[in-house]
């Protein structure tokens, strides 16, 4: 598997993203992130940004993420809004799942959100969906499909057993 090369390829599965819990909200356009590589209370925001920034890219593709390194005294993280609202959280001397928590608490999506918005992308109203409880019972239905066996026999040629007018057992 070539995409497992390189230099820790866990965060680059599709499993790995996904299993995150940080969808923001609609309002956040811009999420940025300030740390120093060097310094010990900044050790929680480089984790963050090693580990959940790739997380947060992949589950909120509308929002713009940006990292700053080594540009800030203190580490914090900084959110812009469409509203014009700007969200400064502080993640000084805090671990990685300190700031996750945080932002989940701050601007994420609730479980329940997520739960409902998940329910209706699984619409029912799909035409490709068909059986119980559905608007077709049958995919003959269709109009251009083959019809149902059962009510017109279909041609030897569609058949499994028939080849060229022989019968193979």
């Amino acid at each position: 598997m070539p995409f497992m090369k390189g230099k820790f390829p866990l965060r680059r599965t599709l499993k790995y993203l996904e299993s995150s819990n940080l969808v923001l909200k609609e309002r956040v356009k811009i999420f940025a992130l300030h740390y120093n590589i060097i310094g010990n209370h900044h050790r929680g925001a480089k984790e963050f940004a090693y580990w959940n920034i790739p997380q947060i890219q992949f589950k909120n593709p509308d929002v713009q993420v940006i990292t700053f390194k080594n540009m800030t005294p203190t580490p914090f993280i900084r959110m812009f809004c469409e509203d014009g609202e700007d969200i400064l959280v502080d993640v000084d001397s805090k671990s990685r799942t300190e700031i996750t928590d945080h932002i989940k608490k701050i601007i994420c999506k609730t479980d329940e959100t997520l739960a409902k918005e998940a329910l209706e992308r699984q619409s029912l109203n799909n035409p490709g969906n068909f059986g119980w409880g559905c608007d077709r019972q049958c995919l003959c239905e269709i109009p251009g499909q083959v019809p149902c066996p059962g009510v017109v026999p279909l041609p030897k040629a569609m058949r499994g057993k028939y080849k060229y007018g022989e019968v193979f057992d």
